[in-house]
């Protein structure tokens, strides 16, 4: 089964202090099963990748690594930008940061449950009906 997978399950496959056993289990998923993402997962995660590398826990050169890994991985990052209304709509319903409804959105439009770490947004996802990946 496909899903959506966010920031805080992708931030746990390099960064030592947020791997879990979730993190890690989705991680597995993907040699069997297809993730999709916004485009904000691009930016986001090499925005910490950045600020990883300016706080001396990373060098430039793992850090690109990371990036080449991350896109090798079975992620098909969608196409189609999210409408701002319609993000902005879902951040108020659910008191979400924009970030975390745009993930959301995708999910919706897809049909597809949401693979996070992140409460608020898991707390949406079941909310507006389209669930969360468990294990």
């Amino acid at each position: 089964m496909a899903f959506v997978v966010d920031s805080s399950v992708v931030y746990g496959w390099f960064i030592v202090n947020q791997t879990t056993a979730y993190t890690e289990a989705i991680a597995q998923q993907l040699e069997t099963e297809r993730a999709v993402a916004p485009n904000l997962l691009q930016l986001e995660y090499t925005n910490v990748l950045r600020t990883a590398c300016k706080r001396g826990r990373l060098t430039a050169r793992v850090a690109r690594e990371v990036v080449d890994h991350i896109q090798a991985l079975p992620i098909e990052f969608d196409p189609q930008p999210p409408l701002p209304s319609t993000v902005l709509s879902l951040a108020l319903r659910f008191d979400l940061t924009t970030y975390d409804a745009t993930y959301l959105e995708l999910a919706l439009r897809a049909q597809l449950p949401i693979a996070t770490q992140d409460e608020a947004l898991a707390e949406a996802a079941w909310a507006a009906g389209v669930g969360v990946v468990k294990l």
